[in-house]
């Protein structure tokens, strides 16, 4: 059930634990160290995570920040495709509050209790927009360029602490996480939520308890003002048992708790539903005598004058929403949008399917119509980006089935693949058969040189011999040379007795030869001893043959003289 507490930690909270694990372990020694030799775990904010390897802090890139919001944005236009004001309203965002951070050390390395008292109103950020508009990859691109650990997650998983489901506190520890133990480093991190507009709550709900909608909104007040986390989860008994081993090795405890004052915290949603909201507040203040006529916008446009108060509306609160100054629409792709994805994007979908055919030896070539044609398909998925990868599945899925280890070159994206893929998948294996076979034929010439050297005797193999060896020796992971060494390892005493019977000395090898070996040669060797034994009887008749004439002309020459006579 959702009002189901969490397990109570023992009574007298962790130290008694603590205690209960030294008395059940023995004496005050290390519980829980390790293996034998085993390096200690390295507590967070140990000097060993807050420096890189170049000696200087991880922090750096924070106390250092230059960046500015044309900077930003031309970085999220390599990765990015359209939503230009929703980056440079990001943009503006984040380098506004990393500057403040930034302020803030240059203070605090002065005097620490004058940082303290240095004011700033946190610019967390609200994005609207369909789904598959961006929302997050513009997020996390943002965080690797920053250079600052960053943490997703669907607010849907969250319950209010205390009850069955995901603590938001959990968040902050993440990032310390992420941040490789280092909670200075964390502090300065990017949590961002997806799916907020779940939590909104609408009134009426019944008296029933909302864990999940309403208290998830007022325990994320506290994070995303300022507040102080737990860097141990006292719920989490995982996390208490590393916290007594690091306590019992390094001899005192670390740091206790993360602040979520320099913590930026970005939201997004689809909010549907929320322009019906905005367009009802619009029509009603165009109601009654002298009011404006005014035009009732739709879609992302009602979103982009979407106030506070349709927000409460929506069903959250007001203290919530006002902790998200910044509101960011995100417009949906239109067919040229995601053409402009496939081409021009780095994190483009089509360099990933070049990659898994370059990983069979295949080449995948796209032509300005298959990227439109992909586009225009993926636009009436009506799941914007997504839509891509839903379609580009299916289109490719046949391919990658039957062209992989088909030894084909290429496969061209073009016309004739969307009016007839079946015909072009035919003549890609065609092709393939082909190329499978000249590759076959090469390897043969070279074990046919090496047997007429060694027997004077010529093989030839028909290139429908050539492709039933090739697929063979595929079959047992062996090239086509090793396959024949050791498939017609006798052909070299059947053949030459062949060739001593009938004289032969080519013989063409049948794809039958392959599969049956041992019956084609004994049939080689059968025909060539009948084909000897008429040759005798020949050259018998023809002895008979020659005598004929001769007796004949004995014949003829009596009667010559007998006529003569």
């Amino acid at each position: 059930m959702s009002d189901e507490k969490r397990n109570e930690p023992p009574d007298g909270g962790f130290e008694e634990m603590m205690r209960q694990l030294r008395d059940a372990f023995g004496g005050s020694g290390p519980v829980f160290a390790g293996p034998p030799g085993a390096a200690p775990a390295r507590p967070p904010g140990s000097k060993e995570n807050v420096e890189s390897g170049d000696g200087r802090s991880a922090l750096s890139q924070v106390e250092e920040f230059s960046l500015t919001p044309k900077d930003i944005k031309a970085h999220l236009d390599r990765f990015v495709i359209g939503q230009d004001e929703a980056k440079k309203a990001l943009a503006i965002a984040v380098c506004d509050h990393y500057h403040h951070a930034r302020h803030f050390h240059e203070v605090a390395k002065v005097d620490e209790a004058r940082a303290r008292t240095v004011e700033f109103a946190k610019q967390n950020v609200l994005i609207t927009g369909p789904t598959g508009v961006g929302k997050t990859y513009l997020v996390k691109h943002v965080a690797e360029l920053v250079g600052v650990p960053f943490v997703k997650a669907d607010a849907t998983k969250f319950s209010e602490t205390g009850y069955v489901g995901g603590d938001v506190d959990d968040l902050v520890r993440e990032l310390v996480r992420r941040a490789d133990g280092d909670i200075d480093l964390a502090e300065h991190g990017i949590i961002y939520i997806d799916e907020i507009d779940k939590l909104a709550s609408r009134a009426g709900g019944g008296g029933v308890r909302d864990v999940s909608g309403r208290g998830v909104q007022t325990t994320l007040l506290k994070l995303m003002e300022e507040t102080e986390v737990a860097a141990r989860n006292p719920m989490d008994m995982a996390s208490q048992m590393s916290a007594l081993m690091e306590m019992q090795r390094g001899g005192g405890p670390t740091r206790q708790n993360i602040n979520t004052r320099h913590i930026l915290f970005i939201v997004s949603g689809a909010f549907t539903g929320l322009e019906k909201v905005v367009s009802e507040r619009m029509r009603r203040g165009a109601i009654g005598f002298g009011a404006a006529v005014r035009e009732v916008p739709e879609g992302a446009e009602s979103l982009r004058q979407a106030e506070t108060q349709d927000f409460i509306e929506f069903g959250f609160e007001a203290e919530f929403i006002g902790r998200l100054p910044v509101r960011v629409v995100c417009d949906p792709l239109a067919v040229d949008d995601l053409y402009r994805i496939l081409r021009d994007s780095e994190g483009s979908l089509l360099r990933q399917y070049e990659r898994e055919f370059e990983a069979y030896g295949l080449r995948v070539r796209f032509t300005e119509f298959g990227m439109r044609r992909i586009a225009e398909l993926a636009a009436n998925e009506q799941t914007g980006a997504r839509g891509l990868i839903g379609i580009c599945e299916r289109l490719f899925r046949p391919f990658k089935f039957e062209l992989p280890g088909s030894g084909a070159g290429e496969l061209v994206v073009d016309e004739r693949f969307f009016a007839d893929p079946d015909a072009v998948l035919r003549e890609c294996l065609k092709e393939a058969d082909s190329q499978q076979a000249r590759q076959a034929l090469s390897s043969l010439g070279g074990f046919s040189r090496d047997f007429r050297d060694k027997t004077g005797i010529e093989l030839v193999f028909p290139m429908e011999t050539a492709l039933t060896l090739s697929e063979a020796a595929t079959a047992r992971t062996l090239t086509v040379l090793q396959f024949c060494r050791h498939v017609f390892r006798d052909f070299e005493y059947a053949l030459p007795l062949a060739a001593r019977q009938s004289s032969e000395k080519k013989f063409t090898v049948p794809p039958e030869a392959v599969s049956d070996t041992s019956g084609w040669l004994s049939r080689v060797v059968a025909e060539a001893c009948r084909a000897d034994a008429p040759s005798e009887a020949g050259s018998g008749d023809k002895a008979g043959r020659k005598d004929e004439p001769d007796s004949g002309a004995a014949e003829d020459g009596g009667n010559g003289k007998e006529e003569g006579a």
